[in-house]
């Protein structure tokens, strides 16, 4: 079983996979067509995991993160194997998000976060308040339009997302 590159395999499939793209950043609804139960993965970009449906597991050489529907997380750029449930459709927003864009987008808020000396693991849970949730469900209407929104709406909308979420209570 060969390893698939994650941000590479949508990034190159644009009439497979509908995506959003600013730059390397890059955000798609992702029908997931693994056919086995496990399958290793890897990015050269961080991305965040938006579970619209299903169930899936990434598993880490720190621990194991159980997602389902209804669930965020922030995985680090880097290889994991996820395990895939084939009774169940998983159905999930992929947003890969380089580290130069996270430092822009930090770098311009009003108040700082605040980083303390904190372990940041490979995958981190998003806490999903209703401005998360509804940020996803905004950006919806975005892939099943006849024409792609201009670039510096989502821009706009990709450092929404980011700012948002550092905000959000850990």
């Amino acid at each position: 079983m060969a390893i698939i590159d994650l941000y590479q395999n949508i990034a190159t499939q644009p009439d497979r996979y509908r995506q959003l793209r600013c730059g390397k950043t890059l955000l798609t609804i992702y029908n997931c067509p693994l056919e086995s139960n496990f399958q290793d993965v890897w990015s050269e970009h961080n991305y965040i995991v938006y579970v619209v449906t299903g169930r899936k597991i990434w598993h880490t050489t720190e621990g194991s993160y159980d997602l389902r529907e209804g669930t965020c997380v922030f995985v680090r750029k880097g290889a994991c194997i996820v395990e895939q449930f084939l009774d169940v459709t998983f159905c999930l927003v992929l947003f890969f998000v380089p580290d130069e864009f996270i430092c822009d987008v930090l770098k311009s808020k009003t108040n700082p976060v605040n980083a303390g000396l904190h372990k940041y693991h490979p995958v981190m849970q998003i806490t999903v308040t209703p401005s998360v949730k509804s940020f996803f469900e905004s950006m919806e209407p975005h892939f099943g339009a006849e024409r792609m929104p201009d670039e510096s709406l989502v821009q706009l909308k990709f450092r929404e997302l980011i700012l948002t979420i550092a905000d959000n209570p850990v």
